[in-house]
């Protein structure tokens, strides 16, 4: 299946209002300005990090245990998913999607390593401030020290 969604763009861009790293897609500026003149392997790349960051902290908050029953689950809801990246994305996208509607993730074949008194709606918060804060790093890390070379 190819990717449904173009772009990582949800429509609430911060980097207009100065920010380096997108507060709604997690992009670094450059690459939300540039992105309709990027390569299909350059656009990939920015997928890649993002998806790899996302794995990153799902893996933290919530261990999958059948794969076939959350992918059925997300097909009967209707929650789109792209099946060629790593399941733990699937269930990010889930969280943010469907945090107020969900009751119980093992009904998801999902199991929570979280505190049973955090509400989803909080984990959805918590997981958007974990990727943003992890997007902001890697660009302070890899691209905010090169600028400051430049100028």
């Amino acid at each position: 299946m190819e990717r449904k969604v173009k772009t990582p763009c949800v429509g609430v861009c911060s980097t207009v209002f100065g920010d380096h790293v997108c507060r709604g897609c997690k992009r670094f500026h450059h690459e939300v300005i540039e992105w309709n003149g990027y390569t299909d392997i350059q656009k990939e790349t920015v997928w890649n990090r993002l998806e790899s960051l996302k794995v990153l902290i799902m893996k933290s908050k919530i261990s999958i245990e059948d794969t076939t029953l959350l992918q059925s689950k997300l097909d009967s809801l209707k929650i789109s998913y792209y099946d060629k990246v790593d399941p733990y994305c699937w269930v990010f996208d889930l969280i943010k999607q469907a945090s107020q509607s969900i009751n119980d993730l093992n009904e998801f074949g999902l199991k929570p390593l979280f505190d049973s008194n955090l509400e989803l709606v909080d984990l959805k918060q918590i997981i958007e401030d974990e990727l943003f804060t992890l997007s902001d790093a890697h660009y302070q890390r890899y691209f905010a020290l090169e600028e400051n070379y430049r100028a």
